[in-house]
């Protein structure tokens, strides 16, 4: 069990977490919003244009690696008093080893300083909301966001005070 976590910088870090999202999130949301909706969000935040502009306007991303092997990613951006976390993604295979973990354990170290770190999840995405609560969220709000084409994202605001 070798769990190694890298910042993301290069073009082809870039296009692993484009090719990881499209796995992760297929195999996750389509059954919760439809693989319409997942094709538009992948292209509009999880694309390589998208995650470039991103990092470019201060979204750190991470990758981690399970004995060499691309595991999962999570991308966080502080803001002045508080951390957003974007994002947090394992693959199925590599779930329940710690991995989510690891890359929370790196927002935390990164948000020294923050009154809290925050986060939007689906609020049908029990799974996920459930490893939220076990790493110290708890619901704060919720909300219905118009992300265009149509589509929505219709989440909970899940926060965990530092």
């Amino acid at each position: 069990m070798n769990i190694t976590i890298k910042n993301v910088s290069s073009p082809e870090d870039i296009a692993l977490i484009a090719d990881l999202g499209r796995e992760i999130w297929h195999e996750h949301y389509d059954s919760l919003i439809g693989p319409d909706q997942v094709d538009y969000m992948l292209e509009h935040f999880q694309s390589v244009p998208a995650i470039t502009d991103q990092i470019a306007h201060g979204t750190v991303y991470l990758l981690a690696f399970w004995d060499g092997e691309p595991a999962g990613y999570c991308a966080f951006k502080p803001e002045e008093a508080k951390m957003f976390l974007s994002k947090i993604y394992v693959r199925g295979a590599f779930r329940k080893r710690g991995i989510a973990s690891a890359l929370f354990d790196q927002v935390q170290k990164a948000s020294s300083g923050k009154s809290c770190i925050y986060l939007t999840v689906n609020k049908y995405n029990s799974g996920s909301i459930e490893v939220y609560k076990k790493l110290g969220f708890t619901i704060a709000k919720e909300a219905v966001t118009d992300i265009g084409g149509g589509y929505v994202m219709d989440d909970y605001i899940m926060e965990k005070v530092l």
